[in-house]
């Protein structure tokens, strides 16, 4: 099977799956880093309760899109208790072509003008 049917079978990822992998897109994040960042970049729309991220990451880590990191950052700012994860090569396939299949959808909004124009003062 080729490498790109593998990750088509993926998608669409849930809304969820998809936040925590570009979470981790630009590095390895504990838990509640995750949450904070998904958060912040979705200005508080997207929240993540720890039920849900735990249950993903169980999930993805078991499908080979994320993994466990090894390494910990300086004693002195570390938890023991944390786990890190971090993005697989595959798990970045898989989430590039999840957003190229969000993009394609816009544009395809945008051929509809599905989106308001922007008000003018």
């Amino acid at each position: 099977m080729g490498r790109k049917k593998e990750t088509e079978e993926f998608l669409p990822l849930t809304p969820a799956a998809f936040h925590i992998l570009l979470a981790l897109a630009d590095g390895e994040k504990h838990g509640y880093a995750i949450i904070k960042e998904v958060a912040r970049r979705s200005d508080n729309k997207v929240h993540l309760s720890a039920g849900t991220l735990y249950g993903n990451l169980a999930r993805l880590e078991g499908s080979g899109l994320i993994r466990e990191s090894d390494r910990r950052p300086e004693a002195g700012l570390d938890d023991e208790r944390r786990r890190y994860y971090g993005l697989t090569k595959f798990g970045r396939e898989v989430a590039v072509a999840e957003a190229e299949r969000m993009q394609e959808a816009l544009t395809q909004a945008h051929a509809k003008r599905l989106f308001r124009k922007p008000e003018t003062i």
